[in-house]
């Protein structure tokens, strides 16, 4: 059998077993969610009050992602400041939305690793330590909430992308701080997430009660530039049931990016190129490869972004939204 041959079986091969595993139902009923932040809100130059209330009043969401960034919550060592989350939580909870709250040093939006100031020359040993004590402060006021959900304990913690800013995981303090959690909120469940398209997966299904999975599909990279990953739903469905084969365990898609992925900062690019990486067209294409992916439930990332963009003539992502969400 020559070479060419050869490779052509094996191509083949590689493709019927893609195609037998990306075998899997797809939910009839998908339920949308969004992250919020105010340090992006804050970025890109907003009220971010009004963002956020604008979410709740006008898209009208019922699943909502916050996150307790810890030099927000903790801005000087042992003075916790939680006004600010104390108002999303007492909103979502008027609204009657409900809400994944993300505690630790890595919690969504870059750049990934929030440590504040105070403890950025800390040894490990002292660092971690005055992270279980803001861990602990966080969970002990949040863990009644009525909007309360589950705790999302990290972000994307075994990411080999994210070592580079946050250094090497400390896989063994990890599982000290979910047992944290744990022992103070035993009612709420705990979502530990990976990157959609390079995460292993298999040590973050592992931790936790509920699997989180990203979910990208226009990027920037330092090395190719600016390019859409060569995958559809199909990708999702199959590394689901891939890794299903091992230990099954809840999954929801929790952060799909749904504004422009770019090389500088978003308030400091011209409109015009910020719709050159974000589109209606990629908008939907992303919708499209999120609701054939096989998850049930989506938190889309970005809708600060679409709310900046309202306020630069530009509604039709925000638009686009409220028919999402059920207008």
């Amino acid at each position: 059998m020559n070479i060419l041959k050869r490779i052509c079986i094996g191509v083949l091969a590689i493709v019927a077993v893609i195609f037998i595993l990306s075998l899997r139902t797809i939910p009839s009923h998908i339920e949308y969610g969004v992250s919020f932040s105010k340090l992006h809100s804050d970025e890109l130059g907003l009220d971010w009050k009004a963002t956020y209330l604008a979410i709740l009043n006008d898209l009208k969401v019922k699943r909502l992602r916050l996150s307790a960034h810890w030099p927000m919550v903790e801005p000087e060592a042992g003075v916790f400041h939680f006004s600010e989350l104390d108002f999303q939580m007492r909103e979502a909870a008027a609204h009657n939305a409900k809400v994944i709250l993300a505690v630790g040093r890595k919690t969504p939006g870059w750049p990934e690793c929030h440590t504040p100031d105070w403890a950025a020359s800390f040894s490990e040993e002292k660092e971690h330590a005055a992270r279980l004590e803001y861990i602990t402060a966080v969970v002990n006021r949040y863990k009644n909430s009525p909007a309360l959900d589950m705790w999302q304990v990290e972000n994307e913690p075994f990411l080999n992308y994210a070592r580079t800013i946050c250094g090497q995981p400390d896989e063994g303090f990890f599982a000290d701080e979910i047992a944290l959690v744990k022992k103070i909120d035993s009612k709420h469940k705990i979502l530990v997430t990976d990157g959609g398209e390079f995460g292993t997966w298999y040590k973050a299904r592992s931790y936790g009660d509920v699997f989180g999975s990203t979910m990208y599909l226009y990027v920037y990279s330092s090395h190719i530039g600016y390019w859409r990953y060569p995958i559809g739903g199909w990708f999702f469905r199959a590394k689901q049931n891939l890794f299903d084969l091992f230990t099954r365990k809840p999954s929801i898609s929790i952060e799909v990016g749904a504004e422009p992925w770019l090389n500088t900062a978003i308030a400091g690019t011209s409109i015009d190129e910020q719709l050159q990486h974000m589109n209606m067209d990629r908008f939907g294409d992303i919708l499209s490869v999120a609701q054939t992916s096989g998850f049930a439930e989506h938190y889309l990332w970005g809708a600060e972004w679409w709310y900046y963009m309202t306020k630069h003539g530009h509604s039709e992502f925000w638009n686009s939204a409220k028919e999402l969400f059920g207008h």
